[in-house]
């Protein structure tokens, strides 16, 4: 690093955060916690204006040659600075032709640009990349429910990513391999460890200080002229590995193709490369579709096929988990009982919330292999090989 970037790190690792928090108690303690206005207005001169100075000094050093590590970080790092602004309204993109934060603009597309990844942060920032210093990584605030936020979020991708790892290992040795039962093993607890993270997560965190105070920096908002939707959690290639390789959602439906090429840019290239490989494999339920067939009373079969089942179940439950118990928790009912659920900019993907709502219960049904004729549910298929083992 440079010093000019060690000291915006330093700064987006404590006075930033100091402010953030500030504000945060400020719109928390009123009647409309959705209100930031004609509060706390000197401290957010103070965020706009040295996140500015310290911008504007990065711009002048020129700083595009620190190897991609640290232009990730360093575009975490803008990237914090300008969801903050956008945050306590200091830019709003409905108010707005282009982003007036002009400085910040620039750095964030010339690192977007060079890094190959979208030009504002993303999940990966606070989750898997986001590096801590005496036992503290980077968030925006203080405050202990974000901390929770981000420690069972962390934890949940990770366990996603191990179980991804897991299906992958068994593309070289096929169906039938006797180790392909272990991966399949593997890739089940680590699934099921998703299921016990978003149940500690539902029970610790605060409902309202995660709808008032943590979601607010996930908004969506302008980079120059354009507008990009706010990081979400699975913006990353595991849960999309698991998804194709399963063959509970396939890359030629046009939904979920297009919710493909919405993320891709949002994640980090080796991730990206990862996901592409995926969509031209053959998905593990094709492979056993056709082992049936074939060999449908062999042992191997009987006993890999059962527990590849068990995988479909444990990643179809913890979609439908998230879904009925997070999403429905966190976010539609605070929503609703605010009266702000057709408000904009509520979603962290920008559509309204009944439209996010419905594009999710697709999503997962389509992981839960749900009886669905509206959707290219997988159900009939699954329905064929558990009939097979009975």
């Amino acid at each position: 690093m440079t010093s000019n970037t060690e000291a915006f790190d330093y700064w987006i690792r404590n006075d930033f955060k100091q402010m953030n928090t500030a504000l945060e108690q400020l719109y928390f303690a009123q009647d409309d916690r959705n209100n930031v206005d004609g509060l706390g207005d000197d401290i957010k001169a103070r965020l706009l204006e040295e996140g500015r100075t310290h911008i504007g000094a990065l711009l002048e050093e020129g700083n595009t040659d620190e190897g991609f590590d640290s232009q990730f970080d360093l575009l975490g790092n803008v990237g914090f600075y300008m969801a903050a602004c956008r945050r306590h309204e200091l830019t709003n993109p409905a108010n707005e032709r282009k982003s007036p934060l002009v400085e910040a603009s620039a750095l964030a597309m010339q690192l977007g640009a060079t890094l190959g990844m979208i030009p504002r942060f993303s999940s990966a920032h606070l989750e898997t990349h986001n590096r801590a210093e005496e036992g503290v990584y980077k968030s925006f605030t203080y405050l202990d429910d974000e901390r929770i936020f981000i420690n069972y979020n962390t934890r949940a991708v990770f366990a996603y990513i191990r179980a991804a790892e897991a299906l992958l290992h068994t593309l070289p040795l096929g169906v039938s391999h006797s180790v392909t039962f272990d991966l399949l093993v593997a890739a089940r607890d680590a699934l099921a460890d998703v299921a016990r993270f978003n149940d500690e997560l539902f029970e610790k965190l605060d409902v309202d200080r995660f709808f008032y105070c943590v979601r607010p920096y996930y908004k969506p908002h302008k980079v120059g002229l354009h507008e990009y939707r706010g990081a979400n959690a699975g913006d990353f290639a595991g849960i999309n590995v698991i998804d194709l390789l399963l063959g509970l959602c396939r890359a030629d439906d046009p939904y979920y193709s297009q919710l493909l090429v919405d993320k891709f840019l949002f994640m980090r290239p080796e991730d990206q490369l990862v996901l592409r490989d995926c969509m031209r494999r053959k998905s593990l339920l094709d492979s056993f579709l056709a082992g049936l067939e074939a060999s449908g009373d062999s042992p191997w079969f009987r006993k890999n096929a059962a527990m590849f089942l068990e995988v479909c179940d444990a990643h179809g439950a913890s979609a439908i988990q998230h879904h009925e118990k997070l999403v429905q928790k966190f976010i539609e009912t605070p929503a609703v009982g605010a009266g702000v659920e057709d408000r904009d900019g509520l979603t962290a993907s920008g559509p309204p919330l009944p439209v996010l709502l419905k594009s999710l219960r697709k999503l997962a049904d389509l992981r839960a292999a749900a009886e669905r004729n509206d959707i290219p549910s997988r159900y009939r298929e699954i329905r064929r090989i558990r009939q097979a083992l009975v």
